[in-house]
């Protein structure tokens, strides 16, 4: 672990540039930087989930998921670091088995909704596909560990299916879209 800070407002980003862990520094606006701000609100939102009350598994599974998302941030704050191995892949694919495994089939389209933290595991799923296109982004300019985009993308599906899961949960069932046809009235 490098220097940690002692100080956060170091005015070295006055100029729209900040620094990567390896010293170098970067725009702010730069695909590097973006999808590192994706990564960091991605976990912000899974930190918001973990505030409501969950059932264990979901709880410890998304303490994982943050510490695993450091590691995601790492590799992209540290350009050739690599952190994010193929295990922490396959726990998500794991954990997709087991979650998915005791819902209904899938039959319709369903949207973000039912109860609260179903309704922030779909906020934090669409945050994950933002992150993901980010790292595409930076993977077409840059070498990217690609066990990084294969992360996030099956995170995204997890946390879809960790939505059904918590509506399941609470009994409050998934929120299916209805056709245009079908909500035209007479």
């Amino acid at each position: 672990m490098g220097n940690r800070l002692s100080a956060v407002a170091t005015r070295t980003g006055d100029d729209g540039t900040t620094g990567l862990g390896d010293g170098s520094r970067a725009d702010k606006d730069s695909p590097r930087i973006a999808a590192l701000g994706d990564v960091d609100e991605l976990n912000s939102v899974i930190g918001l989930l973990r505030t409501e009350t969950l059932p264990e598994d979901v709880q410890a599974d998304l303490g994982t998921i943050q510490n695993d998302l450091f590691d995601v941030g790492a590799e992209l704050c540290i350009p050739g670091h690599t952190t994010v191995q193929a295990a922490q892949l396959a726990w998500l694919d794991e954990r997709l088995a087991h979650y998915n495994g005791a819902l209904p089939p899938l039959r319709e389209f369903i949207l973000p909704g039912g109860c609260r933290t179903a309704a922030l595991a779909h906020q934090a799923r669409t945050v994950a596909r933002r992150a993901e296109r980010a790292v595409v982004a930076l993977g077409r300019r840059e070498t990217l560990n690609a066990t990084v985009r294969q992360y996030l993308n099956r995170l995204s599906d997890l946390m879809f299916v960790l939505a059904r899961h918590l509506n399941a949960a609470q009994g409050a069932g998934d929120v299916f879209w209805t056709s245009p046809h079908s909500r035209v009235k007479p």
